[in-house]
């Protein structure tokens, strides 16, 4: 029993080593979508980035398609705090959201990065490493992946 409190002692350390070594991706924070608008604000407001954060908003805008290196698809949704956010979502990984238009109601799942206008949410796909959460998107009730 004392080896394997041993064992088990080591790997923690281990692994918190390389967390803060950045060998290990870390993420700072996961919000699910009871909490996200206040994790929304606090992200805007300290100017967080690389945290995993699921919400729900209102297509305020339709953006055209970033063509540029991967290729993504692009809308502002508008958060019930009134706070925005661009959605860009790798349609090179996952399938485009079909038939999206302003004021539909959307569910995102990915990571947060901050901008002075808001923040964007990307991720919002599966990793074909396996080296990043996955993410997603749900519109009129299919998810995007």
């Amino acid at each position: 029993m004392k080896k394997f409190l041993l064992v088990l002692a080591i790997a923690a350390a281990t692994t918190v080593g390389f967390l803060q070594s950045g060998v290990l991706p870390q993420y700072a924070a996961v919000a699910r979508e009871s909490n996200s608008e206040q994790a929304f604000a606090d992200a805007l407001e300290n100017r967080s980035s690389d945290l995993q954060i699921e919400g729900r908003g209102i297509v305020a805008r339709i953006l055209s398609d970033d063509l540029d290196g991967s290729r993504h698809q692009r809308f502002i949704v508008e958060l019930e705090s009134g706070q925005t956010l661009l959605v860009a979502h790798n349609i090179d990984v996952a399938p485009k959201v079909d038939q999206l238009r302003e004021g539909d109601d959307v569910m995102f799942y990915g990571e947060y990065e901050w901008t002075p206008q808001g923040g964007v949410i990307h991720w919002t796909h599966d990793d074909p490493d396996g080296d990043h959460p996955d993410g997603w998107i749900r519109h009129r009730g299919r998810t995007y992946r």
